[in-house]
Parts: structure tokens; sequence; C-alpha cells
């Protein structure tokens, strides 16, 4: 581990000498393409060697043995001019008529990027320290794996990539409590960095017990990404798990109508961090029915999930408190949630999980497609004893949700449980941010309309009292 960690860093101290990756998040991206070709140049080579007729959608001049596994290869501008100038032309452009999915792979990271690196001589070393891990050993490949997910955890600092990454312990959380079984199609149509795609596929390694279980995992786990770099990420994170091809599709997740997907679309498992507090772009709202019809992209995803999983199918996916709440299209949103599945569990988490990038309270909800909601149980999660909030560097870990995986098999009302039934629910306006009635009053956390209530409430007050001092010194 010290042996790559150590190559890591010193290609990372390169980088910052370099003007053109001066921040965490140009450093990662250019990174990002680097490891893509590098491991995709590599699997290329053994895939010619074992199946007959393989051909790489890669010129064989532009593959990474060719131009950079000689470390006294070309450097300074003769190399900063064949990867502007040959290489990201060249491969932005590859021909996609052979309907080699490699080659359309190939074609999104390429088209969507680029050499962020000013200097040739900087870039000739940092090359030359990725020579020095070996991706074909897979003891390599997984300790690189690992240091590319802190990679992607320190994204959510950086600010500008913050909100395609969720923490590790909810993606494993999720995975665990949904359990995917081999065989099953698991899908995150909000994909980011690839966080829920990895966790999902490591617990499915886990249960698959045949080659040819193995074999489906690569394409039964699914994602989809709209936006080239956390696309290109995503891919790299799965290569670096051993996936051949990834199975990301590159497109906005909401641009097609809802009528266009039919049975063989849906799929058994959805696990998702949609994006939230996002305005819908190019009037995709319109591809929905017109009763579900706003402008918030969570409220969409959520339809988009319910429709998109089997009968039978389980989602657990993040939403805000927002997305709880309102009346108009929210509640006839939440209507349908609670009507067409069974909503069995929401876990409220402390809004600091997602800090620095959003600072709203968020909820772990998980439900059943094909059975009405009878009862919601609800699960408060708390900060470990000392924390006032979670950081940059303390964040939320999986030991933390030891109490809730002990109660999700057998559940009791109690300090951090309640349960609340759906003619209360119904009542109430299909209102979901509903509060842990053992909470001691000072901890509560008042929903947006309490707080205005209570606003209202003092402002009146005021009012009241500016009234009665006129009276007294007329």
């Amino acid at each position: 581990m010290s042996n790559i960690s150590g190559i890591v860093k010193s290609a990372r101290k390169i980088m910052r000498q370099d003007i053109g990756t001066g921040s965490d998040e140009l450093r990662i991206l250019q990174l990002g393409w680097m490891l893509f070709l590098k491991i995709f140049s590599d699997k290329d080579k053994e895939l010619e060697l074992i199946q007959e007729g393989y051909k790489s959608p890669i010129p064989a001049e532009l593959h990474w043995d060719q131009w950079a596994a000689d470390d006294e290869g070309m450097t300074g501008d003769e190399l900063l001019k064949f990867v502007d100038q040959k290489l990201f032309p060249t491969l932005s452009e590859i021909d996609l008529s052979t309907g080699n999915k490699r080659a359309v792979l190939v074609h999104e990271v390429f088209a969507n990027n680029y050499n962020y690196m000013k200097s040739g001589i900087h870039l000739r070393q940092v090359i030359n320290k990725l020579n020095e891990i070996d991706f074909n050993n897979s003891k390599d490949k997984q300790v690189f794996g690992q240091i590319y997910e802190t990679f992607l955890s320190e994204l959510q600092s950086a600010g500008t990539l913050g909100e395609f990454y969720t923490p590790r312990a909810i993606t494993e959380l999720l995975a665990e409590l949904t359990d995917p079984k081999p065989g099953e199609k698991v899908l995150d149509p909000a994909c980011g960095t690839g966080g829920y795609l990895t966790a999902a596929l490591e617990h499915l390694k886990a249960k698959a017990t045949t080659v040819a279980e193995h074999e489906a995992i690569q394409h039964d786990v699914m994602g989809w990404e709209y936006k080239p770099l956390p696309y290109l990420m995503a891919n790299t994170n799965l290569i670096l798990h051993n996936i051949n091809l990834p199975n990301i599709r590159y497109g906005d997740s909401l641009s097609r109508p809802l009528t266009e997907y039919s049975q063989k679309d849906r799929v058994d498992v959805i696990l998702a961090n949609p994006p939230f507090g996002g305005v819908v772009s190019n009037n995709n709202e319109n591809n929905f029915p017109q009763t579900y019809r706003t402008k918030e992209s969570a409220d969409l995803f959520l339809i988009l999930m319910i429709h998109l999983l089997k009968k039978g199918g389980r989602a657990a996916i993040v939403l805000p408190d927002g997305s709880l709440t309102g009346d108009g299209v929210k509640q006839r949103i939440r209507q349908k949630l609670l009507e067409d599945c069974n909503l069995h569990t929401i876990i409220r988490l402390p809004n600091s999980v997602f800090q620095p990038y959003a600072s709203v309270a968020t909820n772990l909800l998980f439900f059943e497609k094909g059975k009405a909601t009878k009862t919601v149980w609800y699960y408060q999660h708390k900060l470990p004893e000392g924390y006032k909030a979670y950081s940059k560097t303390k964040t939320i870990q999986l030991s933390e949700f030891d109490g809730v995986k002990k109660w999700w098999k057998k559940r009791q009302q109690g300090e951090q449980a309640w349960k609340v039934d759906i003619k209360t629910i119904k009542a109430n306006g299909y209102n979901l941010d509903i509060k842990n009635p053992k909470q001691p009053e000072e901890e509560k956390q008042h929903t947006t309309a309490e707080l205005l209530g209570m606003l209202h409430k003092s402002f009146a007050k005021g009012d009241t009292l500016l009234g009665h001092l006129r009276k007294e010194l007329q």
C-alpha cells in the first residue's frame, strides 16, 4: 500500500507544480483520463490475445505502450503537441460504425475531456510515475482502487464536483440493506462518480458462486450520468473494480418520455442519490405526466425511479427534507409513492452528512414497488458522541450504522425509532417530514412550515406590542 500511495503522492506533487492542474478537481480529471487510457489499453491488448477476431478500437500508435510506456520517450513540447493535437482529436472522433461498445466508451471519454497540463516535462514525469504501477497485478489495481476512492471523497470538499459523490458509508449501507442478488439488475440513474455502482458490485461479487454469475455482474450493474467529468470518473472507478466494459450510459436520465420505457427497461434494484435543489433543463418536465410536472429534479427522479422498478423491485435512495413535505405537485408525487410502493422505512440523517456541498437535512428512503404503504417506520441516525457536525476530517463511518442494522431485523419503537400509519400520513396531507416524538424539544429540528408559523406568531406579537406602545405614547 505504502509503495503505491507514495507513487500517487509524487504524481500529485508534480501536478501541483503545473499551472494547468492547480486545483484538486483538475488534478483528478487529469489523472482520470490518463488512468482510463492506460488501463483500457492494457485490457485491449489482453482481449486481442484471448478473444478471436477482437480488434482494439484505438489506433496502434495511440496505445499507451506506444507513446507513454518508454520513460525516455517523448517529452516537453513534442509530447504536449502529440497529446493535444493527435491523441485527443483522434480518440474523440473514433470510428463508431463498427458497433464496438468499447469504441463508444473511448469516444465519450475523449470527446468530453481535455489534457489540462501545460508543461510537457511535468506531463512526462506524471506518466512515468503511473508506469510504476502494474495495473495487470490485481493487488496493485485493488490498492489503487482504494486510493482513487479517497480522491473522489476529497472532491466533496473541492466544491464543484462534490454533488457527484455520496459518502462510502451510505453507499455500502444501502447496498447491504437492499441486498441485490446474483441475476438481479441494479440501476443508479444519477450515478455520479460510481459510488453506488461499486458498492453494488462488491456486494454481488461476495454472493456470486459461479463463473456465469461473476460474468453477469459486468452488465447487470448499470448507471446513467449526464455530465462528462463524473462519467469519466465513474468508468475509471468501475474499471479499477475489474469491470472490462462498464455499463454506464452517457446522457440525461430525465430526457426520455416515461411512456417510452417498456417492461424490459425495468430493474430489480435502484440505489441512488438523485440531484436535489436542481432545476430541470430543456423542458424535460414535459416528459412526465401533467400531474407530476415540476422543475425540481429530485421530485422528477422519484417519479422516474418508481416507474423504472419492476413489480416487487426495491429501492434505497437519498432525498432532502424538502421532498418529504410541501403541497401541490410535491404532495401528488408523495401520494403516488405511498400508493404504488410500500415505503417501509425512512432513516433520518443529520444535516451535515453532505457537507460542505450541501447542508440540508437528508433522508434514506427504502421502498418496494407493487404494494401500497400501510406503515412507515422512522429511524433517527444520531451524530457520534462529542460531534457537533460531520466535517472534512470527521466523515460519516459505516460502523455508526451498526445500531440501525441490528434494529432493521427486529423492529421496535424506542428513543430513535417510531412508526406512523398511513391514515395519519393521509390526514396530514401526505407529509412525511415527521419528527421523532421521543426527541427532547430543544433538539427538535423544525420543518419549514413550522418555522414560518413561528415567525408569523413572532411578527404578530411584535405588532401587538408596538400597538400598545403607540397607545401609551399618544
